[in-house]
This record gives structure tokens, sequence and C-alpha cells, in this order.
């Protein structure tokens, strides 16, 4: 074994089979709360606290800000908290206007490192080492046995800016294939994109849905779906990719997927108006209403996909069967899916807070295991209920998913399922006796087991695991990307333009690239993936995490579920 490897696992893999052990022990001295009568009794400090915006509250759920979560936080937590609505796919230009204005929530729940870290650079954020260590039990224990987090979260200057979270890591996305129409239409499983294009062309031309009208589409473009394309050619933020042990720009990768999509594109076998389609709400409602043969979609949370898209589609169109597959060969390679981070930095604390001590108690709150529970499986006695093992049991799925799916995950950004046990994995909260929930279930098995430990995955690790590069190189990925990168527009032209070929939008990119001093960005990754690697976390050290989680997950559910 690769000596360099062995070291990072060890250091590492603190991480995953050794968190059986409960750590948090809810309403107890040693989760760092007080019981829920005396923290109600108290007179609450007040802060306040980002909330993602992914306009998907039902309306008789209230707003991101003011619902049955938020109400809970605040009722059973040591704060009073007023959340900040942040609009997910905005947030950086969001939050620059709260700090430019003065108005910077307290604690700031963002996942995009390459926010957080320019925040850092401009000493807009404040250092958390006094906090922790004067006010905080729960994030304390945490950190003293998963050191890896106060590593991930430490600034260039050596000083504690992020708190984080250990995740379960498995394939976070997947491609799902109406197999019914493969089956009336004589066709394999795609093994490659030449054999998903043909399939795509058959699922728009041949009327698979026998309605007599050509009124379906092959795949989806937008949104998730195009996203994951990228991801399914290797390519994905900030573009580079692992070629012969070196790191790369990936030209060629961003090339191939821009001319897959073109052709889907010219052909007529996607939305034509995919391109303003930008959040996906319109594919997402063309796939549940049988309208879309291929579809790629998040997969690391089953239960929302069992209640998101496989139920609804079933419902809509009852005879549908669809399946997950692996990646296909691609002209530039096969890749994996990209993995959910395992070790991942998600909250900041603004400079300018005026009470560290609440912000500090929020996050303990935030860390524990009563907060965890509450936010997979909603209050016990309603949705859900304590078995005999220990775990929690989903008892009313409507209401779950109607009163805690649309934020759940979001406002959970600082709970650590696998250090509770086996009851938090992620295919836990279905039921293997109700048979759609079940058949979610193995799709989401079978997604893992389609990992391939001899391919890469898009980029040479987790995009968020890649070091923080100096001000003056951000600043030029800042500069280029919404361009130049894979889905900038000068790629999007090629795909819309007629007479405007992908070799033409890749020399319109690289020149741009190269008027941006873009060689130097290549410089700085490369020099660092060949000098500094050992410092990250990398694919195999990913793929050796997931392998022991699984592992850990075959236990008996007894076992598993053990938390005390």
């Amino acid at each position: 074994m690769d000596k360099r490897y062995s070291k990072r696992r060890r250091v590492y893999y603190g991480v995953a089979v050794a968190a059986a052990v409960c750590l948090l022990v809810a309403g107890t001295a040693s989760c760092g709360g007080m019981g829920r009568d005396s923290r109600k009794a108290a007179v609450k400090p007040k802060i306040t606290v980002t909330a993602y915006d992914r306009a998907n509250v039902p309306s008789s759920e209230g707003s991101v800000t003011n619902n049955k979560i938020t109400r809970w936080i605040n009722e059973a937590g040591p704060v009073n908290v007023r959340f900040i609505p942040v609009t997910r796919n905005q947030s950086e230009q969001k939050l620059n206007a709260l700090f430019a204005a003065g108005e910077a929530p307290d604690l700031i729940l963002e996942y995009a490192p390459q926010i957080k870290n320019t925040f850092i650079d401009q000493k807009l954020l404040r250092p958390i080492d006094d906090m922790i260590e004067q006010y905080s039990t729960t994030y304390k224990e945490i950190l003293k046995r998963h050191p890896i987090l106060r590593k991930k979260g430490t600034g260039k200057d050596g000083r504690l800016y992020q708190f984080g979270r250990i995740n379960e890591t498995i394939p976070m996305r997947g491609l799902f294939i109406r197999t019914d129409w493969l089956e009336k239409l004589h066709l394999d499983i795609p093994r490659t994109t030449e054999e998903l294009y043909l399939a795509a062309k058959a699922f728009t031309e041949l009327d698979p849905d026998a309605n007599g009208k050509r009124d379906t589409y092959g795949i989806a473009l937008s949104g998730n779906s195009g996203a994951i394309l990228n991801e399914m050619f290797g390519v994905t933020y900030p573009d580079y990719v692992n070629r012969n042990g070196d790191l790369v720009h990936g030209w060629d990768n961003i090339e191939a997927v821009t001319a897959f999509k073109k052709r889907i594109y010219d052909e007529g076998l996607a939305d034509r108006e995919f391109w303003n389609d930008k959040n996906g709400y319109r594919a997402k409602q063309d796939f549940l209403n049988g309208k879309i043969g291929i579809y790629l979609d998040q997969f690391n949370v089953p239960f929302a996909f069992y209640t998101d898209f496989y139920l609804p589609l079933k419902k809509n169109v009852p005879d549908a069967q669809i399946d997950v597959i692996p990646y296909p060969v691609t002209p530039v390679g096969q890749f994996n899916p990209i993995f959910v981070n395992p070790i991942q930095m998600t909250a900041v604390v603004n400079a300018q807070t005026q009470n560290p001590e609440a912000v500090m108690r929020y996050v303990d709150f935030a860390s524990s295991e009563e907060f965890m529970k509450t936010m997979y499986f909603g209050f016990e006695g309603i949705h859900s209920q304590t078995q005999p093992g220990g775990c929690p049991k989903v008892t009313d799925m409507d209401k779950l998913r109607k009163e805690f799916n649309f934020g759940a995950g979001d406002f959970g950004m600082l709970t650590s399922p696998t250090l509770s046990g086996g009851c938090y994995y992620s295919k836990e909260k279905l039921d293997d006796k109700e048979p759609l929930q079940r058949y979610v279930k193995q799709m989401f098995d079978r997604n893992s087991d389609y990992v391939n430990f001899d391919l890469e995955v898009a980029g040479p690790t987790h995009a968020e695991q890649l070091p923080q590069p100096p001000q003056e190189i951000q600043a030029i990925l800042d500069q280029t990307t919404r361009h130049a990168s894979v889905d900038g527009d000068i790629w999007m032209k090629a795909i819309l333009t007629p007479d405007y070929s992908t070799l033409e939008a890749r020399r319109e990119a690289e020149a741009m690239w190269e008027k941006a001093d873009g060689r130097h960005v290549d410089e700085w990754y490369r020099s660092f993936y060949a000098n500094n690697r050992d410092d990250l976390i990398m694919t195999e050290d990913i793929y050796q995490i997931f392998r022991e989680q699984r592992a850990f997950q075959k236990k008996s559910p007894m076992d598993a579920g053990q938390t005390k």
C-alpha cells in the first residue's frame, strides 16, 4: 500500500466505523444542553442565522423563515433565532449584499468553499477557536474525536474559522431511465454515450407512450440533469481533470460534453427551451408526467427521491418503470458519480457578531442528536416512533414529506449522522414492507454497487476538498467562470447556435482563459496537486470511507442502531 495513502487513511478515518458510538445524548449535560424545561424558563439570547431559500415551501407550511421547523428550533433550542433567507443559487450575491449593508447574519450556513474563503480573506469572518474553548461542550467533543474537522476548518493563518460535520459518503447523483420504454422499443441498457443518444432518439421519435403523438423527450438537459451530464464526462468546478497522474484543464472533457448536448439539442431530443428552465422545474414536471425517458438528479437522499420523484411518477403514470444505471462510457473515459463530501465544512461566524456565546450555544444544539433526530424523522409521536432497537421509524410519510422535506436538510447542515450509529443512514427512513419504498432502496443500493473503484470521479476529488487558492488565483476564476467554464455562455452559445461549432467555442474559451492569465491558475493547481496532495482528502480516501461505512451498515439492525 502507498505509504502516503496509508498515512492519510489513519488521519482521516477516525471518521466512519469508529463513529458507531453515540457522542450526543440529547437533554443531558454531556450534550451541552440544558433540559427543555429549564431552557424554556430562561431568557434566551437572540441571534441571526441564514436559511437557504429553494422556493419549495408548501403554502400551507408558511415560509422558509417561519414554519414548523423554525418554530421547533426556537422552542427547543437555547437561543431565539431570526432566520435570514438566502436564495440557494444566488447565495454569493445575497451574502455580499448583506455584508456591504452591515446586515450579515451572526451565523452563516454555506456549502461553497470559495464563498467562505473569500470572506475569510476579506476578514469578514470571526475565528472560532476561543468560542469553542470557552462555551462549547457538544462541538468541542466532536472536534476531539474527529480532529480532521479542525484541520479542514483552519484558514491559511492557522486559525479555525469553520464548523463542519461528518457525512455518510455515497454516490450523490443517479442516471434514471424508463426501462418500460426500453423494453417496448427493444433497446438494451445504454453502456456508452452513443447508445444513450440512440435511446434518447428512440424515446423522442418512436412514440414510447403509445398515444399517437410526438410529445415525449428523450432526455433532460436543464437543472441538475445538465450538471450531471458534465459530471458523466468527468468535469466539474473548477474544470480540472486527473490525466495520467497530472492535473490538467479539462478542455477535452468540456468540448466532448458540449458536443453531446449540442447533438441532443439540434435533433430536438430535449426541450428546445431547456436553457430557460434555470432550476430544472419544467423538466422535472415533464419527467413526473411521463414525458421524459432519461433523467438525471440527486440520489443521495432516497427518502426525498421516493417522495418527490418516484411516488409522484407512479401516481401520474402507474405503469411507468424506471431504474438507475451506471454512467456510460464517454469519448473521454468513464467516471463514477461524485460522492457526498464525507468531511464537510458548513458554517462560519460573522466577525461583527455581538454574542459569540449565543452563537456557540446554537451550534452545539444544531450539532446534537436531538436536533439531528428531529431533522431526519420529524416529531416523535407525530411523524415517527422510536422502535425497540432504539431507532426511530417514520409513521406518517405524507405528513413528514409535507412538513419537513422542504428544509430539514438545510437546517440540519451541522448534524453528523454517522456519529450516532446506524439509525441515521440515508435509506433507514424507507420501509422494506412497502413495495414502492423497497424498490427505491434497491435502486439506491444498486447505485452504490455500480461504483468502480478503478475509475475517477469528476475532478481529482470532491470540489469542496480542493485547496483554497490565493486571492489572485480565485479572482481569475471568478472573472472567467461565467464565460469559459463548462456551463459558461461561450459553451451555451455552441449548443444553441447552428453555425457555431464546439471547436470554435473551445478556441474562444481558451483565448479568454489565456487573456485572463488562466495559465497561472493552471500552473498553481498543477503544482499543488503534484506537491501537496497529501494535505487533501482525495478520491481514494473517499472510496475507503465509503467501503467502511457500507461494511458498518451490513451489521445487524440492532447493532447498527445502538447509539447509547
